[in-house]
């Protein structure tokens, strides 16, 4: 007989991915199965191991892939043939969350089982919106109350006569499609209709909507607005709170869909500056980094590295994929005790440094023509060079050093190849004119960002016209504009704190 397994039902929050608690991280983590639906934020899916079975079981053209008896029945399906599964839902899975359904169900079958609460949205949401739901000035009642009920039951459960002035804070979830029922009962069993409410749709997320109102208008206000499910519904004093304490929809970057074309592995420290500044960042990454063909022309030069005068370093990954190499030769650091090292950028730099080497140069400009002007300043010339880079690079450093007389070894570290992707998505958008921006890191990302879309070439000139275009540097934006790109933002420093800095003043001075 198989080992049983167990079930965690875990809470994923609101939708902001950084809601999620460090228990449900580790849940998922562990999984063997996992069961998500729209409500749960597809962000969380990446903390899954890659060897987890993951179950869609959440709508579809607004029809629900399984029933919830089906859900349930699946789910102790797999908790029987011995799996750890995870059933991940938005928000909290006791509070409107069908959760204690699912729990039943496990304790009717005998199955072990662990609740993982979750940041509802009920709380969230309104903050998210500057809504405190408590506040000495105004209430220190609230109550939470479900905006579809199963519709199923002949009567209402909820005790409108009581609810209406029971609490001062009344926040609804799933009720905009019955908004106005909701606020024609509030008014009938007592509450004043001059009362202030507040809609909020996907709330902690990039494209969080509000609107406000009283009871009397407040479904009119949503008919204009054309806001839609889903979203949350807030009655009481303290909406009135949010014109002085709306902290998230007012950051310089809230709404703007801003697309990263970095390698994945590079782009989260870019997406978390942009996410913490309101945008949304949809990673689309356009070059993969991966190791060389084969090592035989690092290995060589790191069995000869007495024979150099300088390492000149043109990147991070030249750095990790260099040294990782030089480990797996057998050798370490020592190694490098005699050679000078350049190089090219704040990041390289730094990257040198956490591992305790303080490089000899970094050129005042963060490009690899820099590092020549650097030499010629210093008076070093005829020296032996070994750069380790990317397969397909620019010439212009070694050459020029070739003709400053440096006799100059240029090596494969590692390769930047086109990820596969699935399109569609991002077409979509494009199409839609639902991006505002793309970011490009590289000449290699706007190439293959180009390439991708080999197919809808006339198509991708005429979405472009309405989208900015932001890059890194002026070798970036040279061969955007060779591809035919307007190029809207290059910052003056060539970093991701600079371009970050220049895209925050395109957005604040393009209104």
């Amino acid at each position: 007989m198989s080992k049983e397994g167990k079930v965690y039902l875990v809470g994923a929050g609101p939708g902001d991915p950084g809601l999620i608690t460090l228990k449900a991280i580790e849940c998922l983590a562990e999984a063997d199965v996992v069961f998500y639906d729209n409500l749960a934020n597809r962000a969380f899916l990446r903390y899954a191991s890659d060897a987890a079975e993951l179950i869609y079981v959440g709508k579809k053209g607004g029809h629900h892939t399984l029933a919830q008896h089906e859900i349930n029945r699946l789910i102790v399906e797999k908790a029987l043939s011995g799996k750890k599964v995870v059933r991940l839902k938005g928000g909290d899975p006791f509070i409107f969350g069908r959760g204690g359904e699912e729990a039943e169900e496990l304790v009717a079958a005998g199955i072990e089982f662990e609740v993982v609460p979750g940041i509802t949205s009920a709380i969230a949401v309104p903050a998210y919106a500057g809504i405190p739901l408590t506040h000495r000035s105004y209430t220190s009642t609230v109550a939470f109350i479900t905006g579809h009920e199963d519709p199923s039951k002949e009567s209402s459960s909820i005790a409108w006569e009581k609810i209406a002035t029971g609490a001062g804070t009344l926040v609804f979830l799933m009720g905009v499609g019955n908004l106005e029922k909701i606020a024609d009962a509030l008014i009938t069993h007592g509450r004043d209709p001059m009362t202030a409410v507040a809609i909020i749709r996907k709330g902690t997320e990039p494209d969080q909507q509000t609107v406000t109102g009283s009871l009397q208008d407040i479904a009119q206000k949503a008919r204009s607005s054309g806001i839609k499910p889903p979203a949350i519904i807030v009655v009481g004093d303290v909406v009135r709170l949010r014109d002085r304490l709306n902290w998230y929809e007012t950051k310089p970057l809230f709404g703007k869909n801003i697309i990263v074309t970095r390698a994945r592995a590079q782009a989260s420290e870019f997406s978390k500056k942009l996410a913490s500044l309101g945008a949304n960042p949809i990673e689309f990454p356009t070059i993969e980094i991966v190791p060389p063909d084969n090592w035989s022309e690092l290995d060589n030069a790191i069995s000869e590295l007495d024979q150099y005068d300088w390492l000149i370093f043109t990147s991070v990954n030249g750095v990790k994929f260099f040294l990782a190499r030089l480990k797996e030769t057998g050798r370490d650091l020592r190694a490098l005790a005699k050679i000078k090292i350049a190089a090219i950028g704040p990041k390289t730099a730094q990257e040198l440094k956490d591992l305790c080497i303080v490089p000899d140069i970094v050129p005042y400009e963060y490009r690899a023509e820099a590092i020549v002007e650097e030499f010629k300043r210093q008076g070093v010339s005829k020296a032996t060079v070994l750069i380790p880079r990317a397969q397909e690079a620019r010439e212009v450093l070694p050459e020029e050093l070739r003709e400053m007389g440096f006799t100059v070894n240029v090596v494969t570290a590692y390769r930047t190849v086109r990820p596969k992707h699935d399109l569609d998505s991002v077409k979509q958008m494009l199409k839609d004119r639902q991006i505002h921006m793309i970011t490009f890191t590289s000449s290699s990302t706007v190439r293959n960002f180009v390439a991708m879309f080999e197919q809808e070439k006339d198509d991708l000139t005429k979405w472009m016209q309405h989208i900015a275009v932001a890059c890194i540097g002026p070798i970036t934006a040279e061969t955007a504009k060779d591809l035919g790109f307007s190029v809207d933002i290059m910052p003056d420093e060539y970093t991701i704190d600079g371009l970050v800095e220049k895209i925050i003043q395109f957005f604040r001075f393009s209104h």
